[in-house]
């Protein structure tokens, strides 16, 4: 269990929950009423108010507002009540108690997160009391930290071999099977991944998990593809200073897939697993890749490099090829993969790209009832020709300056066969600044999304309790 939670029996101080509505009533009933009344708590998302007892403290008031109940109002909490306090909340009267106890359960450990690695955190968050119920939603926030974990590392912390351990200690704790390739098998069999890491002292590798699940090898196969650029200097076509100041995080659609993964297999989620990693740093050396530049590609197209800064789409290039091949049910790349998409949607959006309409609208709506949203963008055919070379099969980038996410979705689409159900996320993994729920640095952006999105899929929509084994620490590269 994570800190920042405590077991059913523990002894507690009583949160109550209230919007606008329901204040004047709890207000009337409690004998702290007159006290609140007279400090104006309005009930605001996330205000939060102490409130006295015989022996002194005797409780808080936290805001969810008007409309529509966030998680994020439970999100600074664990900091903003004081150390060594432990919490339970109290649901008396608030419609759809589940479905709050949900949301209060997640926003608390999602804001109660701290990268810890270097540097100890400044206090203990407080603790909230939750039970055996809550285990579904336990299990999103600690795959949650773990993601983060990764995503936060520095670079010299974590490169392509630290990432494969993390990919080997999963398989572990699941009983999956794992295989990482390396040296003259990665060149033969993954070019475009070669070709991105040969700048780099520190070897690229591609890991690949498989997980066969309990329903047997005839359940549908999912398959998930991760962008794991441990660092991106972006090679030759260097990066300025401002914008190599997160590369670390250039990892994060690698770090997303595994927290994905994690999630299917924890629960026992009625699938086979397919999990590609490419591993890989893009660095400037004597045998990096340059300008103009020719090299093949695992499907054995061409790619003539207009930009060496536009790596992770080669990377995804090999992987999603060798998982088409597969033929799973459902195919999902995830990638930190273009400043355009952030540009027209910002950090918290995630581009989300897909070939059926169908499944494009299921992970939007899982994604909006998860508070994660997803933001769907065309994989406009009439794009496709900027990619045109007179060199190669096809170019890396296009000429033109507009619509790079498309053109990026565009360039995948050549490697995925034309009736496949594929969608690719192009995701941000960072939070800029600390807001309730999502302190500032790694995220897992999409990651709950996709994860409900599955559980609709292939479960009905039924909530699936995790595994009650311990949770082991993240792997702590060195």
């Amino acid at each position: 269990m994570l800190p920042c939670f405590a077991p059913p029996d523990t002894p507690a101080l009583p949160l109550f929950p209230l919007t606008p509505e329901r204040l004047p009533a709890w207000r009337t009933a409690h004998p702290a009423g007159p006290f609140v009344a007279a400090t104006g708590f309005a009930a605001k998302p996330g205000e939060t108010l102490l409130i006295p007892g015989e022996s002194g403290l005797g409780g808080a008031l936290v805001g969810l507002g008007e409309g529509r109940e966030s998680a994020w109002s439970f999100g600074g909490l664990p900091f903003a009540l004081p150390p060594d306090t432990v919490w339970r909340l109290e649901l008396d009267g608030a419609p759809e108690p589940a479905a709050l106890r949900a949301k209060a359960v997640l926003g608390w450990g999602l804001g109660a997160y701290r990268y810890a690695r270097f540097k100890a955190p400044p206090r203990a968050a407080a603790r909230l009391v939750v039970s055996a119920a809550d285990d579904p939603v336990l299990a999103e926030v600690e795959v949650t930290h773990r993601v983060r974990d990764l995503i936060n590392h520095p670079a010299n912390h974590l490169g392509p071999d630290e990432l494969a351990e993390t990919a080997i200690a999963l398989a572990g704790r699941h009983g999956a099977s794992v295989r990482v390739v390396r040296g003259q098998a990665l060149a033969e069999g993954y070019p475009a991944v070669a070709a991105v890491g040969a700048g780099s002292a520190r070897p690229p590798c591609v890991v690949r998990l498989d997980w066969s699940g309990p329903a047997g090898p005839e359940a549908p196969l999912i398959a998930l593809c991760g962008k794991g650029v441990v660092f991106d200097t972006g090679g030759y076509d260097l990066k300025p200073a401002q914008a190599m100041l997160q590369m670390k995080k250039d990892m994060g659609g690698a770090a997303v897939a595994f927290g994905v993964a994690e999630l299917v297999m924890r629960a026992g989620l009625p699938v086979r697993l397919l999990l590609l990693i490419g591993a890989v740093e893009n660095a400037i050396g004597a045998h990096a890749m340059r300008p103009r530049d020719v090299i093949r590609t695992r499907k054995g197209l061409t790619v003539e490099i207009g930009n060496t800064d536009a790596e992770g789409r080669l990377v995804l290039a090999d992987l999603l090829a060798e998982a088409d091949a597969e033929s799973p049910d459902l195919l999902l790349d995830f990638a930190t993969l273009t400043g355009a998409a952030r540009i027209a949607l910002g950090p918290d959006l995630v581009a989300l790209f897909a070939r059926r309409d169908a499944t494009a609208e299921a992970l939007v709506k899982s994604g909006d009832a998860a508070e994660d949203p997803l933001w769907r963008l065309p994989i406009w055919s009439g794009y496709a020709s900027w990619l045109d070379s007179e060199v190669a099969d096809l170019g890396n980038v296009s000429s033109r300056p507009h619509a790079g996410a498309i053109v990026a979705a565009s360039f995948l689409d050549r490697f995925v066969s034309a009736d496949r159900d594929w969608a690719h996320l192009d995701l941000y993994a960072w939070n800029d600044s600390a807001r309730p729920g999502r302190p500032e640095g790694g995220e897992a952006t999409g990651m709950r999304a996709v994860w409900h999105g599955l559980v609709a899929r292939y479960d009905h929509g039924r909530p699936i309790p995790p595994s009650r084994s311990p949770v082991d620490p993240a792997v702590t590269p060195r």
